[in-house]
Parts: C-alpha cells; sequence; structure tokens
C-alpha cells in the first residue's frame, strides 16, 4: 500500500516490439516516420510532457534494444524525465509484463502506451493519471462510437458474415491509451492471467480480476496509427501542430 506521507509516482510503459504488418513493409510500426521523426519518439513526448510521469520504460523488439536506445538518444528528453529501454518478449502483455519489472521502487502509478498513438494530448494523460490517484485501480480514456456496431457471426474472409446483434451504441467506448494504474493492481493482473485468457488490453486483465475499470474523456487526436490511411490523418495533425502550437 502507498505511503500517504510522500507524493505518488508515474512512471509509462511503451511496449513497442511489434512489426506492424497492417503498414505494410519496412521498418517496425513504432520506427516509422512522422513528420520526419519516428512515431516512437512522438509517443515517448507525449508520455515525458506531463509533470506527473518521472520515468518512461519503451520495451524494445527482442533483438532491437540498442538501435531504439540509440534512436531515442537522439531526440532527448528534459532532465524531468528519466528513460529506460529493455527487451521485449514475443507478444505485447509479454512485453508489458517485461517493462513492469523494470521499474524501481517508488514507482506507485503506471500507465501503459500504446507508441502506435503518438498524438495524444497531454491533457488526456493528466485526466488519466488524475484518476488512479484518485482511487481508481484502472483508468481508460475513451471516445463514444460515432458508427452503429454490428455482432456478426464470423466466416471466411469474403464471405458474408450473418448480423446476430446490434448493441446499443450509448452504452459503448472507444478506448485508447495510456491507460493508468495503480502498481500493485497491474502487477497482480499480469503475475495472474496467462495469455490468451480473452483479454485484448491491459484494462481486461483487471477486469478479469474483478477489479473496477473506469473511463475518463479521450481525444480524437489519440487514435491509433495502424494502416497507411492512419499516417496521412497522423502527418497532417502534426503540421496543424507545428503551424499553430510551435510543436517539435
Amino acid at each position: 500500500m502507498s505511503d500517504p506521507s510522500r507524493p505518488l509516482r508515474t512512471a509509462a510503459v511503451i511496449p513497442a516490439a511489434g512489426r506492424g504488418v497492417r503498414l505494410g513493409p519496412g521498418a517496425p510500426k513504432a520506427l516509422r516516420a512522422l513528420g520526419g521523426i519516428p512515431m516512437l519518439v512522438h509517443a515517448v513526448r507525449a508520455m515525458a510532457a506531463s509533470r506527473a510521469v518521472s520515468l518512461v520504460v519503451v520495451v524494445a523488439p527482442p533483438d532491437g534494444a540498442t538501435e531504439v536506445r540509440h534512436l531515442l538518444d537522439e531526440h532527448p528528453l528534459s532532465d524531468r524525465t528519466d528513460l529506460l529501454v529493455v527487451p521485449g518478449g514475443e507478444t505485447r502483455q509479454d512485453s508489458v509484463r517485461r517493462g513492469l519489472a523494470a521499474l524501481p521502487d517508488g514507482i506507485d502509478v503506471v500507465l501503459v502506451h500504446d507508441a502506435a498513438r503518438p498524438l495524444v494530448p497531454v491533457d488526456t494523460v493528466d485526466a488519466v493519471i488524475a484518476a488512479v490517484r484518485a482511487g481508481a485501480p484502472a483508468v481508460v480514456p475513451a471516445l463514444p462510437l460515432a458508427d452503429t456496431v454490428k455482432q456478426v457471426e464470423p466466416q471466411p474472409q469474403g464471405t458474408p458474415e450473418p448480423v446476430v446483434g446490434t448493441p446499443e451504441r450509448a452504452l459503448l467506448r472507444a478506448v485508447q491509451t495510456p491507460q493508468g494504474f495503480d502498481r500493485e493492481t497491474l502487477l497482480k493482473a499480469h503475475d495472474t492471467l496467462v495469455e490468451g485468457e480473452g483479454a485484448t488490453d491491459d484494462a481486461g486483465l483487471v477486469e478479469r480480476l474483478g477489479q473496477p475499470v473506469v473511463v475518463v474523456p479521450g481525444h480524437e487526436e489519440a487514435f491509433k496509427v495502424t494502416r497507411p490511411l492512419d499516417l496521412v490523418l497522423a502527418e497532417a495533425v502534426l503540421a496543424r501542430r507545428r503551424a499553430t502550437d510551435g510543436y517539435v
């Protein structure tokens, strides 16, 4: 349990070991350039922009930790934020687990952030941290859905899929990152649940423990860069920020 006499310290873990095949052949997705700078650098800066984040842990491809460290050293953070790079595992869950294992003592709040969400605003990061510090064991930023969602009976690719239900859109949210956690809760979730038990994100692991997860407002610019069209949109957002906000 945290000592109430000292301030809570926050670290961000960024799993960046994936290949990102939907963006096509080439460098891993996290290392693709956005405005001339790798997406991973933007994601690290987004976490470090919060004055509450004292440490960012980047989980690199298993054979690429040295390369990633050199890359990040070319784009240094302010002295306020420390940086660690550790090799990842074969799956995202394994990579996050390795990032958690690298955290020093004294970290109470942990953010887990997708490297492929390079443009999340600092206000969203701070809102997630604030909700964890207020007592929520797990917090996710999310947006209401703009589209109607259909539940289907899956079929082979290219085959029409029968609709089996239409969930009520007002009750659904599209989840983003960073997701925020009480450190002990997230550690317990990763230590208790094994790969493939149905959770597709870290908040899902906490849900499977029976712990509450709460939602705070997300932001439209915290979208995930997964397909080539997403990269076009990210370039447009970045160009607007550079023109109006002096973003570098």
